[in-house]
């Protein structure tokens, strides 16, 4: 290997390594480092399955079109997955649907878990992160993110929070290193 080819793939890897240490919101307005996301201590899979209402979000490149009436739907399966469904009304009035997987990837609390809405044949190559670190005892709200912060959702079972509730998800966020302003409220 060349000198010139080990130089190029060494600055590569520099890069990469720099990227995934200096992640997106990794960093507060100050420059100190953030704590790391946490999520909640244990998560019923079988509490948690059913309809969710988005009531904010970090805007997202795969949600660009969606204009009001986000949802989610999980469903429990057989083999220990999730099937996913999320819907949104598009601004020329039709509605989106895409279909995906979840698994559970932590060792005890199932609050961490990847989901794929990309599939070839059957395989999936790409996972993305879904922590939950916030939820309501009743499970009537969660709060949803990822450990580099790119990503955040609030979701309730109904299509609206109240003041007081909105604002305990926020703290939540918060307090996970996230910045209240780069949410958007989404429309019911």
């Amino acid at each position: 290997m060349s000198l010139v080819v080990r130089s190029l793939a060494a600055i590569v890897v520099a890069a990469a390594l720099q990227a995934m240490i200096a992640l997106p919101g990794a960093a507060g307005s100050e420059g100190k480092e953030a704590n790391p996301v946490t999520t909640v201590d244990s998560l019923d899979l079988e509490r948690y399955q059913g309809l969710w209402y988005e009531i904010a979000k970090i805007p997202n490149r795969f949600q660009k079109k969606c204009a009001r009436g986000t949802t989610a739907e999980y469903t429990l399966r057989e083999d220990g997955r999730i099937t996913v469904r999320n819907s949104c009304v598009q601004s020329d009035g039709d509605l989106r649907k895409a279909n995906g997987v979840a698994k559970v990837v932590d060792d005890g609390g199932n609050t961490k878990l990847k989901v794929s809405f990309v599939s070839f044949l059957g395989i999936r190559p790409f996972w993305g992160d879904y922590w939950v670190i916030g939820l309501d005892p009743d499970y009537r709200w969660a709060v949803v993110g990822t450990p580099n912060r790119k990503y955040g959702w609030i979701l309730a079972r109904e299509p609206v929070l109240n003041e007081k509730t909105l604002e305990r998800a926020f703290a939540i966020l918060e307090q996970n290193g996230y910045e209240r302003e780069v949410f958007e409220v989404s429309p019911p």
